[in-house]
């Protein structure tokens, strides 16, 4: 007798069809268009969701990280129950702003004065126009395979490609997308990651120029690569004996790495830095922060405006997620991260058993699988050599197996994950890993 298989995705595939009628692509972020096909949910809950197909998933994308409580947690949803019955926008003050910036004071080291906006993108332009202003310079010095935002100024040397990267110890400024100005880059000086020399040097050419040197504390977007401590220690310095501001973009390591971010595990006090991801439990909120002198620039000229910032909504759930982040000595972060540890370990013992050259990079609640002959990646164009293909097969393998990562191979922790959804997660890597080696099956 044949037998017929069943399409798993099959609703996903009619839904993507007909959204695709109205919704450019199909998708409301070109990001979300992944193999096999962009999934439809229906539902989720702690750590788990469901597509419109009945499929389940242990979800490790998070909605790209700002699900740090998981879906539809208790505490976050009564908080926006409450709001939900009042006004949803006043276009002006209310006690909740001040409530949720007074507990951002208390969580982050640099948090002398707090500033709410909708995305990550415009809290990055913010603190850069911040930084422009208050050291009268226009150079922002950023790292080869940093993201900060798809802004024009913003959106340069993310993903270079080798034929526009120029010399390792000396980067290109690029353009990463189709319609950006030219000038973009103008203002742009690009440094290697975890190189001090090469950072030593830039500034022997442009110290004078630069306003302010932006890094991902960990390199999240390109692998969830950790920073060498001597180059965070340089960072720390070298900006400053040129008179430019340090910034830390925790976009994703704010409210996840611990309670005050990387620059409260590291050490570390920048002068600005901007938020977003977890720090409203997956609510449409991001913020920016820093030394009073310089925040403070908004009062003197400094343009900075949004209609949607600080609304009711955004603010009960930031304050119900810190809240629940912050208590217990930060009993929930804590877990989360261990839970993360305890899978990377799972991970790297299933990869060595089936003899898979996989490296993990990251900490805890965010890491990256490689699928690599690298022993170690400490840059951007270490994640060059990176076999793709079988990272896109391990991925399709992973999803029939029930796991949702992201296509990049990027593993995001919740404070819900539990011991159990490790425990399954690693069986289910380990079948993924065996079904998606070559054909050869040679590791």
């Amino acid at each position: 007798m044949e037998t017929v298989t069943r399409d798993r995705y099959a609703r996903s595939r009619e839904m993507l069809a007909r959204a695709a009628q109205s919704l450019t692509g199909g998708v409301s972020s070109p990001f979300r268009a992944k193999a096999p096909v962009p999934l439809f949910f229906a539902d989720g809950h702690g750590s788990r969701l469901r597509d419109v197909d009945g499929n389940e998933y242990i979800d490790y994308a998070l909605a790209w990280g700002p699900l740090i409580l998981g879906h539809k947690h208790p505490e976050l949803v009564a908080a926006m129950e409450r709001q939900a019955a009042r006004p949803h926008n006043y276009g002006a003050q209310h006690a909740l702003e001040m409530e949720v910036s007074e507990r951002v004071q208390r969580m982050v080291p640099c948090a002398e004065r707090v500033a709410f906006t909708s995305s990550g993108s415009e809290a990055v332009a913010a603190v850069w126009r911040l930084a422009r202003a208050f050291t009268g310079r226009h150079r922002i010095l950023r790292f080869e395979g940093h993201y900060h935002g798809w802004h024009d100024a913003e959106l340069i040397s993310y993903r270079p490609p080798t034929d526009r990267m120029g010399p390792a110890d000396a980067p290109c400024p690029t353009l990463d997308s189709r319609g950006q100005v030219p000038n973009s880059v103008d203002n742009a000086v690009v440094a290697p990651w975890n190189d001090i020399e090469a950072l030593e040097r830039i500034f022997a050419k442009y110290g004078r120029e630069i306003a302010a040197v932006v890094t991902e504390p960990v390199l999240c977007n390109s692998g969830c690569l950790m920073p060498d401590s001597a180059f965070l220690s340089a960072l720390d310095r070298i900006p400053r004996e040129h008179g430019a501001l340090l910034i830390f973009d925790e976009v994703i390591t704010g409210f996840r790495m611990s309670t005050g971010g990387a620059q409260q595990h590291f050490g570390i006090t920048p002068d600005l830095a901007s938020f977003g991801k977890a720090i409203a439990g997956g609510v449409t909120l991001s913020a920016f922060a820093g030394r009073k002198e310089i925040m403070e620039g908004m009062l003197s000229g400094v343009a900075y405006g949004g209609t949607f910032n600080g609304n009711p909504i955004a603010m009960g759930a930031a304050q119900a997620t810190l809240d629940v982040l912050a208590a217990d000595d930060g009993v929930a972060l804590k877990h989360a991260n261990r839970m993360g540890e305890l899978l990377q370990s799972g991970i790297a013992a299933a990869a060595r058993e089936l003899e898979i050259p996989l490296r993990i990079t990251g900490f805890g609640a965010a890491f990256s699988l490689h699928f690599t002959p690298l022993e170690s990646l400490r840059n951007y164009r270490d994640t060059l050599a990176d076999d793709k293909d079988r990272l896109n097969r391990f991925l399709c393998a992973a999803l029939d197996e029930g796991l949702y990562l992201l296509p990049d191979g990027r593993i995001y922790v919740s404070a819900v994950h539990t011991e159990q959804d490790v425990d399954a997660t690693v069986a289910a890597v380990r079948r993924g890993l065996a079904s998606s080696r070559p054909s050869s099956s040679n590791p």
